[in-house]
């Protein structure tokens, strides 16, 4: 049961997180949707482990060659590829099902979502650069899975937010990558269309856009209304904290392969998050 828990990767949930997003930014909501909401978040969870366990099942060969992912449950072989294969048909029928009764917005979402991660696991991970966009794509399809569920329009800036920090933290796993294969530990095949210095200037440029982007949403005319505030901007102080401390992690410390685990287990940016969120009700409210 303990390798089955942890081929359904719990600890990646945290990603699913993006689904209350929405939610959020309209700086109002009501229980059902919190409860609508979280119903979401389970299916797409549920979904999310099926493609998990369905990526680790193509990646058997590489993952045994990397030196973290070769004690994963496939790749050591402490549970059966039967077993794996037969999770993956029901998670997905189980989570697909439901969310087809449940909201028919959301369940499209969850078929894109799911098809374009079978792709991702297929093909599309081996093709340099359309790897990282689709792992970015993710990300923002779980901000329409939440948007559907609370019928809210999505606001162009927290879509395009959201992609870019995505995009920021699939470039810095690629670097991990890179450095396995400097290495001689090649885990990837796109991995040849990567060097050192091409993902250090594009974290760098991610980086700064991901900066530049949220300023402006911080200033622009729709969100000073409906705050009622213009010190939004202040926040800005905690992302650019958020984003360095990153990038001290991936570019000092050497450490981007699990940019999940990386946020569970750093205090600092555990502590950044959190001033993050308090800065911003701060603002909203106009303490």
């Amino acid at each position: 049961m303990k390798q089955i828990i942890r081929l359904l990767r719990p600890h990646q949930y945290i990603k699913n997180l993006f689904i209350f997003a929405p939610l959020f930014f309209t700086f109002s909501f009501t229980i059902q949707q919190l409860v609508d909401l979280s119903i979401t978040f389970i299916l797409f969870s549920i979904l999310a482990s099926s493609i998990y366990i369905f990526n680790d099942f193509k990646d058997i060969e590489e993952d045994k060659q990397h030196p973290q992912k070769k004690h994963r449950p496939l790749a050591s072989g402490k549970v059966k590829i039967s077993s794996a294969l037969f999770l993956i048909v029901i998670l997905s029928g189980f989570s697909l099902t439901f969310a087809f009764f449940f909201n028919q917005k959301m369940f499209i979402v969850l078929v894109v979502y799911f098809f374009l991660n079978l792709a991702y696991s297929i093909k599309l991970k081996h093709i340099t650069i359309i790897d990282i966009f689709v792992i970015a794509t993710g990300f923002v399809l779980r901000l329409f899975a939440g948007a559907a569920v609370i019928e809210n329009q999505l606001s162009m800036w927290i879509i395009i937010m959201t992609f870019l920090l995505a995009l920021f933290l699939a470039v810095a796993k690629r670097r991990d990558d890179v450095l396995l294969a400097s290495d001689g530990k090649e885990t990837r095949k796109s991995i040849d269309g990567y060097n050192l210095e091409f993902v250090n200037a594009a974290m760098v440029f991610m980086a700064g856009v991901i900066v530049v982007a949220y300023v402006l949403y911080t200033v622009s005319d729709d969100v000073i209304v409906r705050l009622n505030s213009s010190n939004l901007y202040l926040t800005a102080f905690f992302v650019i904290l958020g984003v360095m401390r990153y990038m001290q992690i991936t570019f000092v410390e050497g450490n981007s392969g699990s940019p999940t685990k990386i946020v569970l287990k750093d205090r600092f940016l555990k502590f950044t998050i959190f001033f993050w969120l308090v800065s911003f009700f701060v603002v909203y409210k106009g303490i």
